[in-house]
């Protein structure tokens, strides 16, 4: 079974819907605090990434990441704009259905990672299904595929504490994936990795790309995100394509 398979996405040469929405789509979305004067820390940004694409937003510490983090991830509402998953507006969306399209569309990676550490690989993994509407008798297994695609079947009963980094952001990987997300979001996903765990990771982040899963990374290092088919660069709160 390949991640196309676990994520549901159509394989070359399937019929496709011309009417399928972005998977992604800020429509001027902007983000202030209040404040004299306020605080604008996104301005008015256009952004629509669609299925299969692999973008990545750049910028430093400051810049807005943050702030159009958690925007995309559906954890803050814009001031201004529409945000749209999978063609859903959410600007005005209730609590309930943000948290039914936050576990049904989105898969997150983070640079902390977030796993618990008293539960093993396999049970951080299945974690994710219970949130997510993955029936019953498809846990197990569908937790399993996503462990052996990021080359973590020899890990299934170990703790997290004793994991290598790399180890330990592949098990978050597959505990992002395993709910068949429409798109992976990750921020900063190489930060807390030596060089060779990011190779590692950033390698595995190709091949889910080549397989066909959205994948949409923030980071403030350049070599990371000359990895994406596409770059966007954050500064000052502007948003805009590297061309």
């Amino acid at each position: 079974m390949t991640v196309l398979d676990l994520l549901g996405v159509p394989q070359e040469g399937a019929p496709q819907d011309a009417g399928v929405h972005p998977v992604v789509e800020l429509r001027g979305v902007a983000r202030e605090f209040p404040g004299e004067p306020p605080v604008h820390a996104l301005y008015p940004a256009d952004l629509r990434v669609d299925a299969g694409e692999y973008v990545s937003v750049v910028g430093p510490s400051g810049s807005g990441k943050s702030t159009l983090l958690n925007l995309l991830g559906l954890l803050d509402r814009p001031s201004h704009g529409e945000y749209l998953i999978d063609g859903v507006p959410t600007a005005r969306a209730g609590e309930r259905e943000r948290a039914a399209l936050r576990a049904r569309h989105i898969g997150f990676v983070f640079q902390a990672f977030h796993l618990l550490p008293h539960r093993t690989v396999l049970e951080n993994v299945l974690l994710a299904t219970l949130y997510s509407g993955v029936p019953r008798a498809e846990r197990r297994d569908r937790a399993v595929e996503a462990l052996a695609r990021v080359g973590l079947t020899h890990r299934l009963d170990f703790r997290p504490t004793v994991l290598s980094g790399g180890e330990r952001q592949r098990t978050a990987v597959a505990r992002a994936v395993v709910s068949q997300p429409r798109v992976l979001l990750a921020d900063e996903p190489t930060g807390n990795l030596d060089s060779e765990s990011s190779a590692a990771v950033l390698e595995l982040f190709d091949e889910l790309h080549a397989d066909g899963l959205t994948l949409l990374v923030i980071t403030h290092e350049t070599d990371v995100s000359s990895r994406a088919q596409r770059r966007v660069r954050i500064a000052d709160g502007h948003l805009q394509e590297i061309a």
